[in-house]
């Protein structure tokens, strides 16, 4: 494999790439959730949420990058063949249908969408809504190899700037003021926070995300 040193320009179009990827619907929801549940005791819930959902994943893509593995499989394969196989498959089922992919259509769905469709036909409107979102999906997918413009150069942009209006307002117009704690966030605050940042998957999915970094080549061909 032959190196490739990155430009500043290549860099940070990775790098919106990869916060693109990483940014799913267990990002939207589970920050919200702990900045609520969490009430005064937000500072150690904050921090628990940032070392398992966001320390864990940089490690994850560091792994890959570190090692310059072709993959899961490769890095996994360091164990044994056995074990490579079944975590990698694990890892794929749990990042893929069986946690990941079945909150991303309903999640947006309810955010965007279910107000206006209406309750009497919320299951024709997510049936339908399903179909078109993940269609569109697989179509983008189709071409791996243009994953960088559609993600780091269009996606995640127009997303920022959306983010960014939702911050702002949210800090002019804060819903709540820190009030006490709910449940076990006024007992084990850092813990609860590190779990509700394990529960976006990203630390898993870095392992999935982390072969862009290591082999630039096959984005920027």
């Amino acid at each position: 494999m032959t190196s490739h040193q990155l430009t500043k320009r290549e860099q940070l179009v990775i790098g919106s790439m990869l916060f693109g990827l990483f940014f799913g619907a267990g990002n939207l929801i589970f920050p919200v959730f702990v900045g609520q549940q969490a009430g005064s005791r937000l500072g150690p819930a904050l921090l628990g949420f940032l070392l398992s959902g966001v320390g864990l994943p940089l490690l994850g893509v560091a792994a890959i990058g570190i090692t310059k593995t072709a993959g899961v499989f490769e890095l996994a394969k360091q164990v044994n063949r056995h074990y490579a196989f079944w975590f990698t498959l694990v890892l794929y089922v749990c990042i893929g249908p069986a946690f990941a992919l079945p909150r991303l259509a309903p999640i947006s769905y309810e955010i965007g969408l279910a107000k206006a469709v209406g309750s009497q036909h919320a299951t024709l409107g997510m049936l339908v809504y399903s179909v078109l979102f993940f269609g569109i999906a697989w179509w983008f997918a189709r071409r791996p190899s243009k994953i960088m413009d559609y993600v780091g150069k269009i996606l995640t942009p127009a997303f920022l700037i959306v983010l960014g209006v939702l911050l702002v307002a949210v800090v002019v117009h804060p819903l709540g003021s820190g009030g006490a704690p709910a449940g076990v966030y006024g007992s084990q605050p850092l813990l609860t926070g590190f779990t509700a940042g394990y529960s976006t998957m990203d630390a898993l999915a870095a392992l999935a995300f982390g072969i862009i970094v290591s082999m630039p080549s096959r984005t920027l061909e």
